[in-house]
């Protein structure tokens, strides 16, 4: 059964748990968006409780990495399954959002 997905803000860190799919992306990226917008200091985005990978979380990631780097803040991955890190190796994303890469 999928569980919805859920981003709780602890210190400088956004921690996604749940299933993130097409259907329910856009809420989860745009409270993540204000959550970003509200920090000063670089930011984690902790996967390690993260249901299912799917593709559109890379879109998400991509997102919030793209707001960060305009208020001069860096995005870190962490805690990411097997199955994201390779779909970002495969679409070359990987290099693009720190914490992804398999090196």
């Amino acid at each position: 059964m999928s569980q919805p997905p859920r981003l709780e803000l602890e210190g400088d860190c956004l921690k996604l748990s749940g299933d993130i799919g097409p259907a329910n992306v856009g809420g989860i990226r745009s409270e993540g968006e204000r959550l970003i917008a509200g920090l000063d200091q670089d930011i984690t985005v902790d996967l390690s409780r993260l249901g299912a990978a799917h593709s559109v979380v890379l879109s998400l990631l991509l997102c919030w990495a793209r707001l960060a780097r305009s208020r001069n803040q860096v995005l870190r991955v962490e805690g990411a399954g097997e199955r994201l890190r390779s779909l970002a190796a495969l679409s070359g994303l990987d290099e693009h959002l720190p914490g992804l890469s398999h090196s």
